[in-house]
């Protein structure tokens, strides 16, 4: 049995896990992200908890796989910049590799993700995987042919700034008509506010003020349940510019598999489900091409873990 590190960057913590290359993962730990700090003195205290961490396992560890968050250049092992950790230009494989004597391999926590839910996960079994993370932003990952899919210097895969209409809103990257700026969660919550100030009838306030006047995702998808008409408008708008995003995404890489990640995949059958008629309505693209699955991710706060441990083992 192969042994790897799975280490996981978030933007408060850094978690990490042995993990088996039969997806068996023990022996959870992490440590805090202290701010006042800076990055090179935060990978130091990170490379000795994992010196620490290995001598207690009592295997043999082929390597440490690094998740982490912003613009990572796989090649270099460097964390060019990174906003929510003020990381920038950051040698973290060299430091890492210092420390601990061990091979380490790092890249995008959007890429691993999907690494992970190819190795471990929900696409298991498939070669052409994307992954499609609906969050704050719409982040995504791929795997072609069996191998992680970076782009030059790591740079790739920014599924969530393809354009799906010309000139239309303003997204957070500066462009115009991203898929970002109409299927993130961020979009999806505005969209719904903007229709509950229009129709103070629908049923999406009463639940709003259900959850302390809270106005999410789940808003408009849990009251669509209920037969309100102005969250199905919302719902059926929203699935429609999705659908329009991975109707791209089929033509452009023809997966075996596309995973939905990130807090709206929660509403698993509800999402994916209209989606899949969407996509088999136009053919996956066009016509006799073959079908293009869509399903829910599955790994859960494991997924940076599993698909850094992967990095190594895979």
């Amino acid at each position: 049995m192969k042994y790897a590190i799975g280490v996981d960057i978030g933007g408060t913590s850094i978690k990490y896990s042995l993990v088996g290359e039969d997806g068996s993962i023990r022996k959870k730990e992490a440590i805090r992200i202290d701010k006042k700090i800076t990055g090179e003195e935060t990978i130091s205290r990170l490379g000795r908890a994992l010196n620490d961490y290995i001598a207690s396992l009592g295997v043999k560890v082929e390597g440490i796989g690094v998740g982490c968050p912003g613009a990572i250049n796989s090649t270099t092992g460097t964390c060019d910049y990174s906003s929510n950790l003020h990381w920038n230009k950051l040698p973290i494989v060299v430091m890492l590799k210092s420390i601990t004597g061990l091979p380490i391999k790092i890249a995008n926590d959007a890429n691993v993700a999907a690494f992970g839910e190819y190795a471990f996960g929900s696409a298991k079994g498939y070669k052409n995987v994307v992954l499609v993370t609906l969050g704050t932003g719409v982040g995504g990952g791929l795997v072609l042919d069996g191998n992680l899919f970076e782009g030059k210097d790591g740079k790739g895969a920014e599924l969530g700034h393809m354009i799906i209409k010309e000139g239309g809103r303003e997204c957070s990257c500066g462009l115009h008509g991203c898929l970002e700026a109409y299927a993130s969660v961020t979009a999806l919550a505005k969209a719904t506010r903007e229709a509950m100030e229009k129709h103070p009838e629908t049923k999406m306030i009463d639940y709003a003020v259900s959850k302390g006047g809270r106005i999410d995702g789940r808003t408009a998808f849990e009251t669509a349940k209920l037969g309100d008409k102005t969250a199905i408008e919302v719902r059926e708008d929203y699935l429609d510019h999705l659908a329009t995003g991975l109707i791209n995404l089929c033509n452009i890489f023809r997966p075996d598999i596309i995973l939905l990640s990130g807090g709206l995949s929660n509403q698993k059958e509800e999402l994916t489900e209209p989606l899949r008629e969407r996509l088999a309505k136009v053919h996956y693209g066009f016509k006799r091409t073959p079908e293009v699955f869509v399903k829910v991710a599955s790994l859960g706060d494991l997924t940076g873990i599993y698909g850094a441990a992967a990095l190594i083992l895979k």
